[in-house]
């Protein structure tokens, strides 16, 4: 497995990875489905913060992280996104996108990592309790999506 900086022709893969999640599942309340361009955008504006996992030619996921909130008060804090294909679950591929971004994000000078996570979506719970995130706050019927109330779980690890 190769683990490395995305790049502008990564966008297709991340982006049908994002949306299916986005069309299909809890992991993201977001319900609007990611363009090529802003994939694109993204890729060429957070640099090292986006990582993908191959295997050969196939793609296996990508880890990306942005501010977590605005403001200079945060600028210590990240909230990161990951996104594995179905092949590459339960095989350790998350676990090593994550060491890798742990890396990029100390190396940028950031302290805190934030998981956002939806509430029903326990195997995320469980993958992020496991690599030492621990649970800071609960927010009940924060979101809307499938037509029910979620909730939001907020994890955190230091760097």
């Amino acid at each position: 497995m190769i683990i490395r900086q995305a790049a502008a022709q990564d966008a297709p893969d991340i982006a049908t990875v994002w949306n299916a999640e986005i069309r299909d599942g809890v992991s993201t309340f977001n319900s609007v489905e990611k363009t090529l361009t802003e994939v694109e955008e993204m890729i060429a504006q957070r640099g090292a913060a986006t990582q993908v996992a191959h295997e050969g030619v196939t793609f296996l996921g990508f880890v990306t992280y942005g501010p977590f909130r605005g403001g200079v008060g945060y600028r210590h804090s990240v909230e990161h996104t990951i996104y594995l294909t179905p092949a590459a679950k339960g095989r350790g591929v998350g676990r090593a996108l994550m060491a890798r971004i742990y890396e990029v994000a100390r190396g940028e000078g950031h302290h805190i990592m934030v998981a956002g996570i939806a509430g029903e979506n326990t195997a995320g719970v469980g993958f992020h309790t496991a690599l030492g995130f621990t649970e800071t706050g609960r927010m009940p019927q924060i979101a809307r999506k499938f037509d029910r109330w979620m909730t939001l779980v907020l994890m955190q690890r230091e760097l």
